[in-house]
């Protein structure tokens, strides 16, 4: 099943909201160990929502393919880079 905009949307959200957390731990001078532990867990909730996102636009491709064999490979290759990218 798709994810819908509006999930991947709180998604965004919940890592923006983590983001301003890490700002506030700099201000207060937390320790590094507990800056480098919140980043990592938004580098991985930015790579989950990159998946998502991902998973969605192949999901269109098979589901909806095109008529035109030339355009259906690209948007196929499309996809492709975009994991490769990740």
């Amino acid at each position: 099943m798709r994810t819908e905009k509006k999930d991947i949307i709180n998604r965004l959200k919940r890592t923006e909201g983590q983001l301003r957390g890490v700002q506030k731990m700099i201000e207060d001078e937390k320790t590094c160990f507990d800056i480098i532990t919140q980043l990592t867990a938004i580098r991985s909730s930015i790579n989950s929502t990159m998946g998502v996102i991902i998973g969605n636009k192949i999901t269109d491709v098979i589901e909806n393919p095109v008529d035109d064999p030339e355009l259906q490979e690209e948007r196929i290759n499309q996809a492709v880079n975009l994991i490769i990218k990740k």
